[in-house]
């Protein structure tokens, strides 16, 4: 074994663990539960700079042949993932107290890596488990609603049949094709035979139900609305992130089949639609986003109809522009002991009269989600669509267009109610460190306002 290549290769996630180990460590010796916040954020800051020097200077190599494997499209990956990570964690302070629910966030953000470079269904499927147990005990641990427990709950269920799923799938790519390594996926959507297209349906599904795709999308909007803010945004945000280019890295240079083209772009275009008319209806804040992270899934898995050279660079892309507008929008709601009220959409009437700030980086988060020029999102839904009329699939991609625009009402209800509405009732107080969050999370999208080529030459 190469053991500089293991350390190398697994820089980020080394730095991660031992930033766990070393929270745990700091917990023991300490007489009263220590500030687990800058610990974790010097973690974060320690692995997104490792994963992107990594990325920039390419980076690549086997430190476990056949099970791990590290490259350019993995380390920027994991790049965004723990840069948002950052501004979430800022979130936290004042929302998760003591040192255990950050060292939740180090083990979830290190299972997020590992599903990065599996080269085999066993690591990706610890990887995928890493990243989701924690955040099931993460909903529930901060109980500021009767119904984070129940949540939770749901949203373990429902995670455990998507880990079933998984499993049953590489099984039965197993039996088609003799081996459990994540390429045998992409052999599997070319066989045509049933062991193998069974196989991939039951993968796509565990991916559908993992990102919230219609129909398996029942836990989200529970989840988000039980959680607290910060574990709502990480959800939003980190988990989303890491299912989706942890599902580009499994089809790898794989297109899709004529004959699998309908399941795979019915479901997506059903949930741009549902997530989208359903979001309309919604009071809660949290709840609004979870619905509409229903919808945003659908764009995204809609990327994998396209050419697989463009696949990578247009969902990179578009996490980054939808996990930056989603944790600048959960910057901007006002905090306070009580929740619930703090959740509502009516606590934003009047938001501009109280924090002009506030209600300017809602705005931006908001026409950046419903995907309106010159924002980030117009850009990010731009490279979906246009991957998939070049893909020859011009009715699904204007279909999805259609559904896209359904969306636009309740981002602009929003706006109506920060910007035209009048202030009622007592001011909530702004979230501490929201002013920081908010900031790491406007300078890059200013700069992918403005410069979005930028990005996509890097990618």
């Amino acid at each position: 074994m190469n053991w500089q290549a293991v350390f190398t290769g697994m820089l980020p996630e080394h730095l991660l663990l031992a930033g766990a180990l070393l929270l745990i460590v700091v917990e023991l010796v300490s007489r009263r539960p220590p500030d687990g916040l800058p610990l974790t954020l010097a973690t974060f800051a320690a692995a997104f700079l490792a994963a992107l020097w990594l990325a920039a200077t390419g980076h690549a190599g086997e430190p476990f042949p056949g099970q791990f494997a590290v490259d350019t499209a993995a380390f920027a990956g994991k790049a965004v993932m723990l840069g948002l990570a950052i501004p979430v964690v800022l979130l936290a302070r004042g929302e998760l107290e003591g040192p255990r629910p950050f060292l939740l966030l180090l083990f979830s953000l290190y299972g997020a890596c590992l599903t990065l470079s599996a080269d085999s269904f066993l690591t990706l499927f610890i990887g995928l488990e890493l990243l989701s147990l924690p955040v099931y005990v993460l909903v529930m641990a901060g109980m500021r609603g009767p119904d984070s427990a129940e949540a939770a709950l749901k949203y373990l269920v429902l995670g455990g049949a998507a880990s079933a799923m998984l499993l049953m799938g590489a099984s039965l790519l197993l039996g088609a094709t003799g081996t459990l390594a994540t390429a045998s996926f992409a052999t599997g959507l070319g066989a045509g035979t049933p062991l193998a297209t069974a196989g991939v349906l039951l993968v796509v599904a565990a991916f559908f139900l993992k990102a919230a795709v219609i129909p398996f999308h029942a836990w989200a909007p529970d989840a988000y609305q039980g959680a607290t803010v910060p574990v709502t945004a990480y959800m939003a945000a980190i988990v989303k992130a890491g299912v989706l280019l942890a599902a580009v890295r499994l089809f790898g240079g794989a297109g899709v089949p004529a004959a699998l083209v309908a399941p795979i772009a019915l479901l997506p275009l059903v949930s741009m639609a549902w997530g989208n008319l359903a979001a309309i209806r919604q009071s809660s804040f949290r709840r609004m986003i979870a619905y509409s992270s229903i919808a945003h899934a659908g764009y995204l898995f809609f990327a994998f109809l396209g050419a697989p050279e463009g696949r990578f660079e247009a969902v990179a892309f578009y996490v980054i522009a939808y996990g930056l507008m989603n944790v600048l929008a959960f910057a901007a709601l006002p905090g306070g002991a009580d929740d619930a009220a703090a959740d509502r959409l009516e606590t934003l009437q009047g938001l501009y009269r109280r924090r002009p700030y506030a209600a300017i980086t809602l705005g931006v988060a908001m026409l950046s989600l419903a995907g309106l020029p010159p924002f980030p999102g117009f850009v990010a839904k731009f490279l979906i669509f246009r991957n998939v009329m070049e893909a020859g699939y011009t009715s699904l991609a204007v279909a999805g267009l259609v559904a896209s625009y359904l969306g636009l009402y309740f981002y602009l209800r929003v706006l109506q109610y920060a910007f035209m509405g009048q202030a009622s009732g007592e001011s909530l107080p702004a979230r501490r460190l929201a002013l920081g969050a908010s900031l790491l999370c406007l300078v890059p999208v200013a700069l992918l306002t403005f410069f979005p080529g930028w990005l996509l030459e890097r990618l």
